[in-house]
């Protein structure tokens, strides 16, 4: 039995417990959340057996951010996707997606799926792309087969763009960057030289079948998501959600978790707006959404573009945000892309964390904020996101040891530090106090 098909049945499953120790949440809570579909627990049934700690993606736990890291066919190769996944989940990735493409697929995403303990996630159709010289040349079985593959590798959730229908096609040709997403971009380009219907949607049953027998977690995938702020909430963006809506129902009968994913590049006034559309269409399933890109003018800064709209998105009711790299729209992310990626979201999930006040999110930055009044630095180090970029910035300016006792860092010095004038000013009216008691 499923994760969702146990939470109907009324059991608490050991991977519930541990989502809701995680999250400081009750089991029972938990167990509600899954099996009314608002939550979600990537779990295969493989990877468990080799070391996963589960996760709960939803609107009662805490945001969770996902890093996508893969070679590509003309750079890196498995090794440096192992530092980029050691490096993701170092600095807070709760889920990292395997985007490869090349060759030796299967055994890069082996060697990842192994060395994780946090759920991984797949595109197959860029597996079956790889596979053929040509998407056209596909033929539904054997995509299915390699979903099985890669289900029976591990998988604990999968990306398929079975929503986005022939119908929708023509609704792109107004658009300004047409269909962005590599995925949709070939289902689109095999249903126009077929001349039939998305196979994906015309055989979702048979992928609801090998989902549901490794635990497989849906991310159905918005092939239609706008790529530039002037296709934002169009009209082929929303008919592939109500499509998402019908999926998503669809597959909970058949006892397979769902989650669904969203845009893309949205302006922030446009962000609120997405989020309540997809909670009402899709029955509140976990929204995952990649970015939103906010602006399109800040090629090289889009962690910051995207973790703008990510936060908001969060704010509003998403659950899981898809990382953005300054590489976004230029190249392939090397390991520190991966870590401004990575810390960018964190950021972005922990504000709307803690302005949606998740049990204990604020503890941190209390924590932190007393460590910098005390003018404790060893302290603001060890409980920054990324302590070695804190270190080395105070560093730069104040290198020797006795500077870790300073009141004051280089900014302000001796006489200018706010808080070090508190501390005095304190001291003064205490001492004024205990005079005036005498």
């Amino acid at each position: 039995m499923t994760q969702l098909e146990q939470a109907l049945a009324n059991v608490v499953t050991p991977e519930m417990e541990a989502v809701a120790r995680s999250e400081r949440l009750s089991p029972d809570l938990v167990r509600d959340e899954v099996a009314r579909g608002r939550m979600v627990i990537p779990a295969n049934s493989v990877h468990l057996e080799h070391g996963l700690h589960p996760i709960g993606i939803g609107i009662a736990a805490r945001t969770k951010i996902n890093a996508n890291i893969g070679k590509s066919a003309v750079s890196s190769d498995t090794q440096c996707e192992l530092e980029k996944l050691h490096l993701a989940v170092r600095y807070g990735a709760d889920t990292v997606m395997d985007l490869s493409t090349g060759d030796e697929i299967d055994a890069v995403r082996q060697r990842i799926i192994g060395a994780s303990a946090v759920p991984i996630g797949t595109v197959p159709i860029y597996q079956m792309a790889q596979q053929l010289d040509d998407i056209v040349d596909m033929r539904p079985e054997d995509f299915l087969e390699v979903v099985e593959r890669q289900a029976r590798q591990g998988v604990d959730y999968m990306t398929i763009h079975c929503a986005v229908l022939r119908e929708h096609l023509p609704l792109t040709e107004k658009r300004l960057t047409g269909v962005v997403s590599r995925g949709g971009s070939l289902v689109g380009k095999w249903m126009s030289a077929h001349g039939q219907e998305n196979p994906f949607y015309t055989h979702f049953d048979a992928l609801c079948d090998i989902m549901h027998g490794y635990d497989v977690t849906w991310s159905l995938g918005d092939a239609l998501r706008p790529g530039s702020l002037a296709d934002a909430s169009d009209e082929a963006q929303f008919a592939e959600l109500e499509v998402m809506g019908e999926l998503g129902r669809r597959a909970r009968r058949r006892g397979c978790q769902v989650m669904i994913e969203g845009p893309g590049h949205v302006p922030m006034d446009q962000i609120e707006r997405n989020v309540r559309k997809q909670q009402a269409v899709c029955d509140e399933a976990p929204f995952y959404v990649l970015g939103p890109v906010v602006t399109d003018v800040a090629p090289g800064y889009d962690h910051i573009t995207s973790a703008i709209g990510a936060s908001l998105a969060a704010w509003y009711g998403a659950a899981m945000l898809c990382y953005v790299t300054p590489k976004e729209h230029l190249g392939l992310p090397n390991a520190d892309d991966v870590r401004q990626g990575v810390i960018a979201y964190k950021i972005a999930a922990h504000a709307a964390d803690v302005a949606r006040g998740r049990p204990g999110a604020r503890d941190r930055d209390d924590a932190i904020s007393k460590a910098r009044f005390e003018f404790d630095w060893a302290e603001q180090f060890r409980l920054a996101l990324d302590p070695e970029t804190a270190r080395r910035m105070h560093d730069e300016t104040l290198p020797e040891d006795a500077d870790k006792q300073s009141h004051f860092c280089s900014m302000c010095g001796p006489k200018f530090c706010s808080m070090k004038t508190t501390g005095q000013l304190r001291q003064m009216e205490r001492q004024r106090e205990a005079r005036d008691d005498a």
